[in-house]
């Protein structure tokens, strides 16, 4: 044998290893799961972008990362009702997104039912709602409407908002009368301003800023982490946490490509996606107490609006929003009496669980 024929063996024999490593990572990664968020790729100023992180921990060690799992964020697959599409289209190139509400209702109509003003009290009441089992049910009807499958609720900014005006403070359901408030192209919001007394200008984000400076609108209402990122203190003067409407973003995934999953990669998507939804919920309500504490600091006035003030509002926003949702946009009334009263039991029984268990 002729060195020559030695030194290309040699190098075959040496590219064997490497080709067989390759053929392991292909195989090791069978399953791509790519997700999508206009969240930054930020493991400090939001809740949803860690919590994904861990997620894709969680999954890639428990299926020996045969599930190789991708974050994009900022936008960067595009606006959320066209990567809503994309896995909505089977996952072939995109498997999972986050839609926040206005996005969700798109895709399935009944979303719209959780725009109910002043739905929750607290933090404990909102995750247990969204947590628990009527909730889960209820939205396996993505499923049918969209074909998708759902995962789990984020808090959208911390949920709960605050309003900013540059008229006075909102102390009461009073101070509302007359104020020009600009709200998302969405009509619940309108109706329940319209509701309380106020006018609403539907407008979308990017025209926010410009309308409050130029007078368009006298204020508008944000989670305290929208408003002070988003320098809301330069062009309004007052803040008051209200809690009105609470934003929710929902995490989706194609269910062709679940449904294509071994049973037990399916079992470990939607265990982990429990563990991290958790962790996010805490680490919202951190960043939404923070964020109100600097909105405290940079408006001229902060007001944290009592219950008693609340529940009045309540009283006069929500047969508004129900009239709306009925009657114009044709919600089952069943499907919002059911709704709120799993609610209504929630508010009711974890207070008094939370005493037996602590408190006796």
């Amino acid at each position: 044998m002729s060195p020559g024929k030695l030194v290309a063996g040699g190098t075959a024999l040496a590219a064997l290893p490497l080709a067989l490593s390759l053929s392991t990572a292909v195989q090791a990664q069978e399953y791509e799961m790519a997700i999508a968020t206009l969240i930054p790729e930020n493991l400090t100023n939001n809740s949803i972008y860690p919590a994904l992180v861990h997620f894709k921990e969680l999954v890639e060690s428990r299926t020996d990362g045969e599930v190789a799992v991708s974050i994009f964020g900022s936008g960067q697959l595009g606006s959320e009702v066209e990567t809503g599409s994309q896995v909505q289209s089977g996952g072939r190139a995109l498997q999972s997104t986050i839609l926040t509400s206005g996005a969700m209702s798109s895709f399935y109509g009944d979303y719209q039912v959780v725009t109910a003003p002043f739905l929750f009290n607290n933090w404990r009441q909102a995750w247990a709602f969204f947590d628990g089992e009527w909730f889960a049910n209820f939205m396996k009807g993505t499923v049918e409407a969209a074909d998708m499958r759902y995962l789990g609720t984020f808090d959208d900014g911390g949920g709960f908002v605050a309003f900013t005006n540059n008229e006075r403070l909102i102390k009461t359901v009073d101070d509302l009368e007359g104020l020009n408030i600009r709200t998302e192209e969405n009509p619940a919001h309108v109706a329940t301003m319209r509701a309380l007394g106020a006018s609403a200008t539907p407008l979308p984000w990017g025209e926010l800023i410009t309308a409050l400076e130029t007078g368009l609108a006298d204020g508008q209402f944000n989670a305290p982490v929208i408003n002070t990122t988003y320098g809301l203190d330069e062009v309004t003067d007052y803040t008051t946490l209200t809690g009105h409407v609470y934003n929710s973003a929902s995490w989706v995934v194609s269910e062709a490509w679940y449904q294509a999953l071994p049973e037990e990669y399916q079992r470990a998507i939607t265990e982990s996606a429990r563990e991290a939804i958790a962790l996010s919920h805490g680490a919202s309500a951190a960043l939404a107490t923070a964020s109100w504490q600097k909105s405290c600091e940079l408006f001229e006035e902060c007001y944290i609006m009592p219950a008693e003030e609340r529940n009045k509002m309540a009283e006069i926003a929500r047969p508004a929003w129900k009239e709306w949702i009925v009657g114009e946009y044709g919600m089952d009334a069943q499907l919002v009496d059911d709704m709120l009263a799993e609610v209504e039991s929630l508010g009711e029984s974890l207070p008094n669980e939370a005493y037996q268990r602590y408190g006796q």
